[in-house]
């Protein structure tokens, strides 16, 4: 009698073991894509128009509008202190454009609207708290935030060029909530047309 249950016992470790395992199959037949060759994979290349902007991190073309190619204006001077007062603060994690910061990106409106010829570049700053790609991810969440911001109020959105920057470019070095609040930004640098 013992050796029968022992014999059951074995039997069901048999089977819960094979069953565990499974069983390896080769794949049946694959049907390759139109156009393709089995076991050749194209080279990737970039489409026209969204090769990366220099800078640490480009976001051109990320919301779908019709943009030209961002190095088309890397040779064009960069002004920072003509919105200096129209940079726009952002909440802890946040890329929401907060109401209080909505008369800014207007002023920048107004201004590029006056001047058709020249273009922006916004960049998104992070504080120093979280990791280097979440803060990567989220200036450029920041940065284009305001795009759409500017684009929603007429602007042309192939002359707005966007650069997430994280936390690399602190605003104020400090390490307090003070400092945090500063460096959660996005500024607007005016792009002019090289003089001839």
């Amino acid at each position: 009698m013992k050796l029968t249950d022992f014999t059951k016992v074995l039997v069901l470790g048999l089977i819960l073991t094979v069953a565990a395992s499974g069983c390896r199959k080769k794949p049946g037949q694959i049907t390759p894509l139109p156009g393709s060759h089995a076991g050749n994979v194209p080279e990737a290349t970039p489409a026209p128009g969204l090769a990366p902007a220099p800078g640490p991190e480009s976001t051109a073309g990320v919301t779908g509008f019709p943009q030209i190619d961002p190095n088309a204006r890397k040779d064009w001077p960069r002004d920072a202190k003509i919105f200096e007062a129209d940079t726009v603060h952002f909440d802890f994690d946040s890329s929401v454009v907060k109401a209080g910061e909505k008369s800014k990106v207007s002023a920048v409106a107004d201004y590029l609207k006056a001047n058709p010829n020249d273009a922006v570049e916004i960049d998104g700053h992070c504080d120093e708290r979280g990791t280097e790609e979440y803060n990567r991810s989220l200036g450029e969440r920041r940065a284009l935030a305001l795009r759409e911001q500017l684009i929603s109020l007429g602007i042309n959105p192939s002359i707005i060029d966007t650069v997430s920057y994280g936390k690399d470019r602190p605003a104020d070095p400090g390490h307090d909530e003070a400092a945090w609040k500063q460096n959660r930004r996005g500024e607007f640098l005016l792009e002019t047309p090289p003089a001839k």
